[in-house]
């Protein structure tokens, strides 16, 4: 087995600064500015975050990354799922998560924590018909996170999917598919500085507005 000598593995973080003078009062507006730069950047899949959730029976966390699809009202984190499957069930049984943003790229990432609810019907329906119709095939076809026997099964799902519905595009929304909407209580940004010395900026809301302070990296 090769030795990778993964302490070895290190890298100087220098590109920019951040400091309370750089970012805007409230936390979403922020997050977006740092969001477009990041597009603009034209960084590998900006939108990627992981989201954690935590099992309440038991208090064991899981994460896994998916794609933000929007910012409603400046004040929520826009995602899609399965609503049976494991972050759905963690849910709604616990409905609180947290998000990362990774940007290696600009040497930044993003963390936030909130209580999650439901996206309103008429924003998931619109968005699930939205989608290329090979992706709305793969909703109705995969039974999200419970185990299947084989690949082959998976796909004969979808045929039979895709024979009922014929021509038809696009499909209706499956009953247990749709969106989150995680409402942000701390947002912290980070920036990559030289000897581990990183810059870090916390928004906490206390109920009526959003209160900025300075952490130790």
């Amino acid at each position: 087995m090769t030795d990778l000598h993964l302490a070895d593995l290190r890298k100087t973080y220098a590109q920019r600064t951040l400091s309370e003078a750089d970012v805007l009062p409230e936390a979403v507006p922020q997050f977006r500015a740092w969001l477009e730069e990041a597009i603009a950047a034209r960084l590998d899949e900006p939108t990627a975050m992981t989201v954690s959730t935590v099992a309440a029976a038991t208090g064991q966390p899981s994460s896994r990354v998916v794609l933000l699809k929007g910012l409603p009202d400046d004040a929520g984190f826009l995602f899609y799922t399965n609503y049976d499957s494991r972050k759905g069930q963690e849910l709604t049984a616990q409905p609180l998560a947290a998000l990362n943003f990774f940007w290696p790229g600009l040497e930044r990432q993003v963390r936030v924590e909130g209580r999650v609810e439901k996206a309103p019907n008429t924003m998931s329906t619109e968005y699930f018909q939205s989608r290329p119709r090979s992706s709305q095939l793969g909703a109705w076809a995969s039974p999200q996170s419970q185990v299947i026997g084989s690949r082959e099964e998976l796909e004969a799902r979808e045929e039979a999917v895709a024979e009922e519905f014929g021509e038809q595009n696009p499909l209706p929304r499956p009953d247990n598919w749709g969106g989150y909407i995680l409402r942000p209580t701390r947002l912290e940004l980070w920036q990559g500085r030289p000897s581990r010395l990183h810059d870090r900026i916390v928004y906490e809301w206390d109920g009526a507005a959003w209160k900025r302070s300075r952490l130790a990296p």
